[in-house]
């Protein structure tokens, strides 16, 4: 690992090597002001070697939009970047074992704003238990490596595919995300996490 932003090789989980077609690295700026987290790679993703290019992409990237932004101008990447088996949820070992492969990232992009796609991005990277449907929008702080960083919980896109409830809690956390970390149309790229 090199720059802190892709993995070379990893063997860490017998299962996910097993039953991944490649390591999925993280895309976008390696100085992006704002990093969108997800969980791990699906189907999709592993066969395209790009984290959210799926129905879950589309949301994100007509959210990003709508929020006055265009998919190139963020940094979208996963806890674990190997696919598990079924498109399960990985488990806490493998968060664990690729937990600092995503710390380096984050250290390196070193954003303004952390988005958490999602329960399992949210509860790994806070520690802790996530009502993420009532904490959506919410600005907190997570310990990565030796810095405190901040973050704000989001829906995952898909959630937004399933319960149509959810579309506007998911649009309002990425324009919310946008504002805060001061990339959305108009902004004079100004953070204005000082506020909170």
């Amino acid at each position: 690992m090199s720059d802190g932003l892709c993995v070379e090789s990893c063997e860490r989980c017998p299962a996910l090597v097993e039953s991944r077609s490649r390591i999925v690295d993280g895309v976008g700026p390696a100085d992006a002001d704002l990093l969108f987290l997800g969980e791990a790679p699906g189907q999709q993703e592993d066969e395209g070697g790009e984290p959210f290019i799926g129905r879950s992409g589309d949301v994100l990237d007509e959210a990003l939009r709508d929020a006055g932004l265009a998919r190139s101008d963020v940094r979208i990447t996963n806890c674990v970047r190997c696919r598990p088996p079924e498109n399960r949820d990985p488990h806490k070992e493998e968060l664990a074992n690729c937990r600092s492969y995503l710390e380096r990232e984050i250290e390196a992009v070193d954003p303004e704003l952390v988005v958490t796609l999602g329960k399992v991005p949210s509860e790994h990277l806070l520690d802790r238990d996530v009502a993420v449907t009532k904490e959506a929008g919410d600005v907190t702080d997570a310990r990565v490596g030796d810095r405190s960083q901040r973050v704000l919980i989001s829906v995952h896109p898909a959630a937004t595919l399933y319960d149509a409830s959810q579309r506007d809690t998911f649009a309002d956390a990425i324009a919310r995300a946008a504002e805060l970390a001061g990339v959305a149309d108009g902004e004079s790229g100004q953070s204005r996490l000082g506020d909170y």
